[in-house]
């Protein structure tokens, strides 16, 4: 049986080399018919489909199978493809539809899995790695498979909620992949000169579209929609009202979330302007990109993100970097003396008056969500709907609407888990502080994670199942502090053994 399976396996290597050793013995004039045929029926099928389906399309099509002809030759690759699509492209879908809509997420994210698989089935990564946080996650994740069965006493899933539930776990689970995979400093190290690139290339894209006539931007997005993008009615005001000012969006939409992932990426990119080691050698560079990163936070309109964002910058100058206080108090003074910024002021002083409608609708949905918990404290009403018509779970708050379908205990593993990565992080900071290769990076990603946290109070999209991006966002970040603090306390480890 042995010889057998030997003989299978030698016969599935020779194949190719067979293939190899036939083209190689073509003599020039044979070789270069078959080039020509190949790009001949490869022009025609191209030809074919954009006289079907438009120019977009083909060239989506060339360009994804160029980008996964190089993905699956390296891991990096695949992960970095997973990150700009989550910034760049949240909500595309594959331009083709193959029995279901597939999310141009969804093969980014089985790209690089598969990749990571194949690399543990080739033997080329061993010994998996993992933190004390991992099971406080594993026990949040199987909490939510419990809400999920408890809700179905009062609905049935549709498949769009199966899938986006599925998701939802698969965007969790990167917490132990990416912990597994990241066991260098400057791999970590390269991930936020990713996000600092792709997040910089967003915020151009989300500047250029602001500047635009609301008519020629309208336009322009609307060419997404053969992706799965809306056809019309992008273009966000505050209160949804024309006659007030327009909201940066970029290729996300809707301005709350992009406000949430601007913050993040702002609070991981702000520590390397004072870093001893920064990422990107030249500061004025590192500078710009956040500039334009906070500018088009302002223009979000977000307050709970532009908050969220002062709470990050506020733990980095605590923990760390006291310079930057005196930087936040002058924004700060200039905000509030300069004329141009009078009406952004107000938008906050509405905020905490309850003066706007966004504000009073808020309101009114947080009571309706205290009346929810109080009628399903524990386990919440679960993912797949809700026992009446006259409650509902969406809120504009991801630890209510937490609360309403994974109950006050699922907020509490929920919360139990973050605070297991701050203490993890915490261990290691003091024998991180004075590495100048991840000392930036690592308060970086911590930042990050706290922006996040507090930018829930008041929004909910790291939750909401119909935005995957922002969640596997998070948990990304969330990955990223634990795999900073892992490589210390390893190496730290390994220098007490050496030593001792």
């Amino acid at each position: 049986m042995a010889q057998t399976h030997m003989n299978q396996r030698n016969t599935v290597i020779e194949a190719p080399n067979a293939l190899q050793n036939w083209i190689a013995g073509l003599d020039r004039r044979a070789y270069a018919l078959l080039i020509g045929l190949a790009l001949g029926i490869a022009g025609g099928v191209i030809g074919l489909m954009i006289a079907v389906f438009g120019p977009l399309v083909p060239f989506a099509l060339v360009l994804g199978v160029l980008a996964a002809l190089y993905i699956i030759t390296d891991v990096r690759a695949a992960l970095y493809g997973v990150i700009a699509v989550t910034l760049l492209l949240p909500f595309g879908t594959f331009p083709v539809r193959i029995g279901f809509t597939p999310t141009l997420l969804d093969l980014a994210l089985a790209a690089f899995l598969t990749v990571y698989a194949l690399q543990w089935a080739t033997g080329k990564r061993r010994n998996f790695r993992v933190t004390p946080v991992h099971a406080l996650i594993l026990l949040y994740m199987a909490w939510l498979v419990l809400a999920f069965a408890l809700g179905l006493r009062f609905a049935m899933p549709t498949s769009t909620t199966l899938r986006q539930f599925a998701e939802s776990l698969l965007s969790i689970s990167m917490v132990f992949v990416l912990v597994d995979l990241l066991r260098e400093p400057q791999a970590l190290r390269r991930l936020v000169l990713v996000i600092l690139c792709v997040a910089g290339a967003q915020a151009v894209i989300a500047l250029a579209l602001y500047v635009m006539p609301d008519d020629l931007a309208e336009r322009t997005l609307v060419r997404l929609a053969r992706i799965g993008y809306p056809n019309g009615g992008v273009i966000r005001y505050i209160e949804d009202n024309p006659a007030l000012a327009e909201r940066a969006i970029g290729t996300w939409i809707d301005p709350n979330a992009f406000g949430g992932v601007l913050a993040m990426a702002a609070s991981m990119i702000a520590p390397q302007l004072v870093a001893e080691r920064p990422v990107l050698r030249s500061r004025w560079l590192t500078a710009l990109v956040l500039g334009v990163v906070l500018l088009m936070l302002i223009l979000t309109f977000s307050r709970a993100s532009a908050l969220a964002f002062a709470a990050g910058l506020t733990f980095i100058a605590l923990v760390r970097y006291r310079k930057l206080l005196l930087l936040m108090l002058l924004a700060a003074a200039l905000i509030l003396a300069l004329p141009q910024t009078q009406g952004y002021v107000e938008r906050f002083v509405d905020a905490f008056t309850a003066g706007d409608l966004a504000t009073q609708m808020r309101i009114g949905e947080y009571i309706d969500s205290l009346r929810l918990i109080s009628q399903y404290p524990v386990f919440g009403v679960g993912f797949t709907g809700t026992p009446s018509i006259n409650l509902y779970t969406d809120v504009a708050s991801m630890y209510l609407i937490m609360a309403n379908e994974i109950g006050l205990v699922g907020v509490g593993l929920y919360l139990l888990a973050m605070g297991g990565v701050f203490a993890y992080g915490m261990a290691s900071w003091r024998h991180v502080r004075n590495d100048p290769q991840l000392a930036a990076i690592h308060l970086g990603y911590h930042a990050a994670l706290l922006t996040a946290l507090v930018n829930g109070v008041a929004d909910h999209y790291s939750f909401r199942m119909d935005f995957q991006g922002s969640i596997l966002l998070f948990w990304v970040v969330v990955a990223l502090a634990l795999a900073s603090s892992r490589l210390t306390l390893e190496r730290v480890s390994a220098e007490a053994a050496t030593s001792g």
